[in-house]
Parts: C-alpha cells; structure tokens; sequence
C-alpha cells in the first residue's frame, strides 16, 4: 500500500533575534528545520510564517538553511503568509519556492533600520558626567550617552546601506523573473495580498491546508514542527527579560498596524 504523503509545517512566528533574546533565530530553528526536511521523507515542507522581521543575519541565517537544507534534499519549500511577512520574515519567505498570502496579509519592507535613544541632554540635567576612553578612533560609536557625531551617522548610514544591498540581492535571486519594475520595491514600502502578487512578492493568494490538498492530494497528513520559548522562560523565570522581548515585539508588529 502507498503511503499517504506528508507535509512537513514548520512554524515561523514572531521577532528574528539572536540567540538568548527573540522566538525565531538560526540556533534554536536548526534541529527543528533539519527533522521537518528529513524526517520520513515529506512531499514538502510549508513555512507557517508571521513576523515583522528583526536581525538581518539571524534572517540570513535561517533563510540560507531552509535553501540549503531543501537542495540537499530535494524537497520543495513552500511559503504560507499569516498577517505579516516584512523586513526579515520576508527575507526568510523568499527562501521559499512559492510564496503564498491572504488578501490581508503585510508583505515587503525590503529595507534595514536602526534605532535607539539619546540620553546625554537627561545625564547633562542630573549633573553626570559620561567619561568613555578607546584605543583605536573608530572603538566608540553612536555612544547612547554622548552628543550624536555626524561621523558616527555617517559610519551608520553606510553599514545600512551595504545590508539594504545583501538584502535586495537575495530577493532579486529568489524572485528572479517574478519581480515588477517598481521604484518602491526596495524603498521600505508593504504591500497586502493581490497588490503583494502584483509586484512580484508573493506567488498567489492561499492558504496552507487546502493549498496542500489541492496538489498533495486529500489524504495528505500534516507533521508539525514550532520553536518553543526555553521552559524556564515559559513558567516565570526571567521575567524582567521576557517582559521586554514581549515589548519589542510588541513595537514590531505594531509598525505595521498589527
């Protein structure tokens, strides 16, 4: 008797961080990734994706494993948007063979950002004195307590500039013959579900049961697979931190109206 086929779910939700600090990152994803492509020899392997992005190399990371782990394998990869796949969720989306969305969802943000607070005005108040002292003129950068230096934002801008481009490289590749010439492709700009598609983004609207059914068959099983939080984490410990990986990714989301 043939064996029903199986699709293998990998869930993607939530920020990209580097280990210790967000949900989704290359070291917590890598056994998990390398038992949903070869664990009983699926027909395929669905990305359930939803996130705002965060580390570009974390996205890098586990965008260059999804590929390399679906070569080696031969099995194909296929992308299921949920309300936002932006910045580095789009990044890892890419990777995908096909990408599909929902008429609503969040797709794009092809674009690298930098943010933080300045708190010498406030130190300056309070009669504190910042006293920072380096080897080598370039150790000290955009020092959160110091005045900006226009050499600093200078130095920044150009960091940003040169992942903008790794990013835009990698979805060229991916969406190589699929991509609109659109002056705001790589701008920053998002685009929902149809729009997403019309620009060369995304692949067709769907969703990720009956899309797998339509090609797979009906009788088509399921194996899921999700990162987890670590258990200490997940029954209290560590609050103060948990608390503030929850804020970011609350701020997150939230630029994208979520």
């Amino acid at each position: 008797m043939k064996a029903e086929p199986v699709v293998a779910v990998v869930r993607l939700q939530g920020t990209i961080a580097q280990s210790g600090r967000g949900v989704l990152n290359d070291q917590a994803l890598r056994p998990i990734l390398e038992k949903a492509f070869r664990k009983g020899k699926p027909a395929a392997v669905a990305l359930e994706l939803n996130s705002p992005g965060g580390s570009p190399v974390q996205s890098s990371l586990i965008a260059a494993r999804i590929r390399r782990l679906s070569d080696e394998t031969g099995v194909p990869v296929y992308a299921f948007v949920e309300d936002v796949a932006a910045s580095g969720g789009y990044w890892i989306a890419a990777a995908a063979d096909e990408i599909y969305a929902d008429e609503s969802s969040i797709i794009g943000s092809i674009g690298v950002i930098s943010a933080g607070f300045g708190a010498h005005v406030f130190l300056a108040r309070q009669g504190v004195e910042r006293r920072v002292y380096t080897a080598g003129r370039s150790k000290s950068m955009l020092d959160p307590f110091q005045p900006e230096k226009e050499e600093d934002v200078d130095r920044l801008r150009k960091l940003l500039a040169q992942l903008h481009e790794t990013f835009i490289s990698h979805v060229q590749t991916r969406r190589k013959g699929k991509l609109a010439d659109n002056p705001d492709l790589f701008t920053g700009e998002v685009w929902l579900g149809s729009s997403a598609i019309s620009v060369g983004l995304a692949d067709h609207i769907g969703h990720l049961a009956p899309v797998m059914k339509q090609r797979f068959g009906k009788k088509v099983r399921f194996r899921r697979y999700e990162a987890r939080r670590p258990i200490l984490q997940r029954f209290g410990a560590q609050m103060a931190q948990d608390a503030l990986i929850t804020i970011e990714e609350r701020a997150a989301y939230a630029r994208f109206g979520l």
